[in-house]
């Protein structure tokens, strides 16, 4: 079973005036902090109400200090249950986010059909990139020669 996890994050910010600039630098020390071990973790603003339902801004700001709520996205891989793959998250990112508090939001399992869509969808990001830093290569399309390698998913399973 493969899941999608969420974790809240409060990221501690200095010397900041405004909710925007705090939010930036929060997501830019926490990028920091996560890269390059963990570059596949999305990281957006975080959610915040107040006890009557009212929505907050993700930044808290008092004398010139900020706390800002992050929501910090991974998907674990072959897990046996939903509390594992929370388990491998929260140690994952907090081995790497130290002393920032760290609370599991939620967990969604992932079907198969979803996850071969985000392959894909990552596959043909991938593929507008240069796979070998801009250097000419010998034998022409990189990405010809690794259709004629490997063979389709499909080709195997049958």
């Amino acid at each position: 079973m493969n899941c999608r996890v969420v974790v809240e994050a409060a990221v501690p910010v200095f010397d900041v005036e405004t909710e925007d600039e705090a939010i930036r630098i929060a997501i830019s020390k926490t990028g920091e902090m996560l890269n390059p071990d963990l570059n596949y973790v999305e990281i957006n603003m975080g959610e915040r109400t107040s006890p009557s339902g009212e929505e907050l801004p993700p930044a808290f700001i008092a004398a010139d200090e900020a706390l800002v709520a992050l929501e910090l996205e991974m998907t674990v891989f072959n897990v046996e249950r939903e509390e594992h793959a929370s388990r491998i998250a929260r140690k994952e990112i907090g081995q790497r986010l130290e002393n920032i508090p760290l609370e599991v939001k939620r967990v969604e399992v992932i079907e198969d059909e979803e996850l071969e869509d985000e392959e894909e969808e990552e596959a043909t990001t991938d593929e507008s990139v240069p796979a070998n830093d801009g250097e000419a290569s010998e034998s022409g399309d990189a990405d010809e020669d690794d259709d004629e390698i490997l063979p389709e998913f499909e080709d195997l399973v049958e």
